[in-house]
């Protein structure tokens, strides 16, 4: 668990919302401590653990099983965590949230000798949860690939973000910090989990961010030249717990996005789409963004 999921579950203070509760939990399926085909614990084990009444645990196992991280949600026995490893794929499959489209592709394109993963978004939480599956199979001896590397583009520290945004303006500042702060620690798990491969199966990794002077509109994935998932970022009217005070803003739930699916070899529409991706990303990687520090 991270330290972030670690706060949340240790505030005192404040309660949190179905939403957060949601988000811990899906973190939780993201990085494998929840397996596929694990019950969930009981509804009253997680308000517990939670400090939260029954209906919020529920409103949040629900948004899960909308996501279809979960299934058989209901009042009587635990949830079961679902199998992302077997979600379809491939330009006939059809939208998907960002957990079940992104994971068994980031997987999939960890069977190639070379990989090479590219990124645009706002923030790299569903990139660094969809890690964990390929980062297993590494360690379980699965997957061998020799050479790893992975570029993501980020809005700039420098820039006031469009979204996420207060209601009320003269919070704007704690909730930049905010989603400043969540996008480094994010990056900073996934540099440093794919940088361990070095070490412990001697992989040439190479792990590079750089930072867009705006805020992308959209996330874009692509896998090794031949494939691309893109998602729009919309944003939403919507209430969020920062430092331990419920505030109102309209976000975006990256996560939950829904990731459209192009492969180079599915006709020319497809074949056009990844091109022109490719193009984008390497454009902008090449001209107006700038390094984007990491310490790790």
């Amino acid at each position: 668990m991270t330290s972030d999921s670690a706060a949340l579950n240790g505030r005192k203070t404040a309660r949190p919302s179905h939403r957060e509760v949601a988000d811990v939990l899906r973190e939780r399926i993201g990085s494998g401590e929840l397996q596929p085909g694990q019950r969930m614990p009981t509804q009253a084990q997680l308000a517990d653990e939670f400090g939260v009444e029954r209906g919020v645990v529920r409103q949040a196992l629900r948004i899960l099983q909308s996501e279809h991280l979960l299934t058989n949600v209901s009042k009587g026995s635990p949830a079961t965590v679902a199998d992302l490893r077997g979600a379809p794929a491939g330009p006939a499959a059809p939208p998907a949230g960002a957990l079940v489209a992104l994971a068994p592709r980031v997987t999939a394109a960890f069977e190639a000798r070379h990989v090479e993963i590219s990124a645009v978004c706002l923030m790299s939480t569903s990139l660094t949860l969809a890690m964990s599956e390929p980062l297993r199979k590494i360690h379980a001896g699965e997957l061998k690939p020799a050479k790893v590397d992975v570029r993501v583009l980020l809005p700039s520290s420098d820039i006031d973000l469009a979204f996420p945004a207060p209601v009320t303006p003269g919070a704007a500042d704690r909730l930049q910090r905010h989603t400043r702060s969540m996008k480094q620690s994010q990056a900073q798990v996934l540099k440093y989990n794919l940088l361990n491969l070095r070490r412990t199966h001697q992989i040439d990794v190479k792990v590079s961010f750089r930072a867009l002077p705006f805020t992308p509109p959209v996330k874009l994935y692509l896998f090794n030249g031949t494939e691309a998932l893109f998602a729009y970022y919309a944003p939403k009217r919507r209430k969020q717990q920062i430092d331990q005070e419920n505030m109102e803003m309209y976000g975006v739930e990256g996560t939950q996005s829904k990731l459209f699916g192009f492969q180079r070899d599915a006709g020319l529409r497809d074949t056009a789409f990844v091109d022109q991706s490719c193009l984008w990303f390497e454009s902008l990687w090449d001209t107006i963004s700038t390094d984007l520090p990491l310490t790790v």
